[in-house]
Formats: C-alpha cells, sequence, structure tokens
C-alpha cells in the first residue's frame, strides 16, 4: 500500500498521516459508480471470514470455546483479500477520508457520499454471498449449517448496548489496522498485519459490521434468526464500528500528529537545532 520514505528507516506518524490523507484524497475522487463496484467486490469478499471458519469447524467437528477459537483461524481470509486487493470496505473509510477532512477541514459531503455507497455496496455484496451460499448446492449441508450457526451466534450474542460496544473495539482494531498497513513496506508485511489485528477480532467475538453480515444473512437465509434481528445488530455494529474508527483511530493520531501545530515541521529539522533553540 505504501512505499518507506528517506533511508529506509521506520516512517513517522507524519509521515503515515500523509500516506493516510493521500489515500483518502484519491478514494474521494472515484465516482460512486466505481466506488459502488469495489464495494460489492469487498462486500462478497468478506463472505470468506464466515466460509473460512465454518469450514474449519465443520471439517474438525470442533464445538464450544473450541469451536470459535478454531474458527478465528480463518477469520482474517475475507480481510487479507480485501485490504490487499484494494477493494472498498467501510470500515477503513473511517479511517482515510476522515483525516482528509481533519486535516483540510472541507470534503464532508464526498465523505458522506463515499460511506454511504460503499456501505449499501458491501451489505449488497454480503448478500450476494449468503445467497451462492445458501440457496445454491455450492456447499454440502454441514458447512451451510455451520454458517447459520455462526451468523445465529453473531446476531443474537448480546442486547444492543453490548453489540455497539462489541463494534467500537472491533471499529478500533480495523481503523488501526489500516493505519498500520498505510505503514508497511511489502505486501508480506500489509498480510501479516491483517492477519494478527483480525484475529484478534474473530477470536475475540468483536462486531464488524461488514463481516459479520455475510455470516448473519445466511442465518436470516436459513430461517435462524428474523430480518429484523439482523437490522438491529448491523445498526448496533455499523454504529459502534464508526465510533471507533472515527474517535479513537481518526482523532488520536490526528491529534498525535497535528495537535500542537509544529509536529510536522519540527520533524524536518534536527534534534540538535531544536535542543539549542534554532
Amino acid at each position: 500500500m505504501s512505499e518507506a520514505t528517506g533511508s529506509g528507516t521506520r516512517l513517522t506518524a507524519a509521515e503515515i498521516f500523509r500516506i493516510a490523507v493521500r489515500t483518502g484524497e484519491d478514494e474521494l475522487k472515484r465516482s460512486s459508480a466505481g466506488l459502488g463496484l469495489s464495494g460489492l467486490a469487498a462486500g462478497l469478499g468478506m463472505g470468506l471470514t464466515g466460509l473460512g471458519s465454518a469450514a474449519l469447524i465443520a471439517t474438525t467437528g470442533a464445538h464450544g470455546p473450541l469451536a470459535s477459537l478454531v474458527g478465528a483461524v480463518l477469520y482474517p481470509l475475507g480481510f487479507i483479500v480485501v485490504v490487499v486487493g484494494r477493494a472498498q470496505l467501510y470500515t477503513e473509510n473511517t479511517l482515510f477520508p476522515v483525516v482528509l477532512v481533519l486535516e483540510r477541514r472541507r470534503h464532508l459531503r464526498n465523505t458522506l457520499r463515499l460511506w454511504g455507497v460503499v456501505f449499501a455496496a458491501n451489505v449488497l455484496g454480503a448478500l450476494l454471498f449468503a445467497v451462492l451460499a445458501m440457496k445454491t448446492p455450492a456447499l454440502q449441508t454441514p458447512l451451510r449449517t455451520a454458517l447459520a450457526e455462526l451468523g445465529t451466534r453473531a446476531a443474537t450474542g448480546g442486547s444492543f448496548v453490548g453489540l455497539f460496544w462489541a463494534g467500537v473495539l472491533g471499529g478500533w482494531i480495523i481503523a488501526l489496522m489500516a493505519w498500520l498497513v498505510s505503514a508497511a513496506r511489502f505486501t508480506m508485511g500489509q498480510i501479516v498485519l491483517i492477519y494478527l489485528m483480525t484475529f484478534v477480532v474473530g477470536a475475540a467475538h468483536l462486531a464488524h459490521c461488514i463481516a459479520g453480515s455475510g455470516e448473519a444473512l445466511c442465518a436470516v437465509l436459513a430461517g435462524n434468526i428474523g430480518g429484523g434481528t439482523y437490522v438491529g445488530w448491523l445498526t448496533a455494529a455499523t454504529l459502534g464500528n464508526t465510533v471507533g474508527g472515527v474517535l479513537i483511530v481518526s482523532l488520536l493520531n490526528y491529534g498525535q500528529v497535528m495537535g500542537s501545530g509544529r509536529d510536522v515541521a519540527r520533524a524536518e529539522r534536527s534534534l540538535a537545532d531544536i535542543e539549542d533553540g534554532r
């Protein structure tokens, strides 16, 4: 996603911030049609989180807490495909266009356009995955059953408030992942970062509005839960993901780079000059 600057040392927070701002600018330049198609691909690709988890659970016959841990092993698969493939994922966009808005003090309307188009396309892609998984003979019955059970557990795993806070933590981790991936120099490093951070999301049963949608919609199509239950879960997860990404990651990283108003300029000077008061 990015190339290192300078002499091969680690990127500074200011350099990562500038990369994130450029990424946000590039994304806001895209047409709604382009964003929608990319978002549709991302929603479909995120179905691999549920499919991979269900495949491991169905194959191993794991139950209880062990099933959760086994399923989390392949939970990152969809994130790897979507993030490395540069498809549009809603929760990544709680970082990139947001830091652009914070820096420029404009583009809010365009950011809301991007959010709306990408979110709707992501959910539609998740629905397409669910239809392919549950309404065609592509998957064997045990795998479809495991997918529906994952979706049922996700959508009924707590109260609205509990799901919201699980979404806050999930949104924080995914937006933080996007920040760190921006600093990674090589694709393999990006993959490792994505895997480790999204494994935590899956293993801890945190809420992610798009990854969980593929599973939850499978549960809806299987008749395990009603559409209203899914909408309630989606609302809580989306609100939490947005708050976690915007407030915890975007604002904090903006603050650490721009808070004093002098950090970027100081980064270009030598430590000796700063200490000498020059």
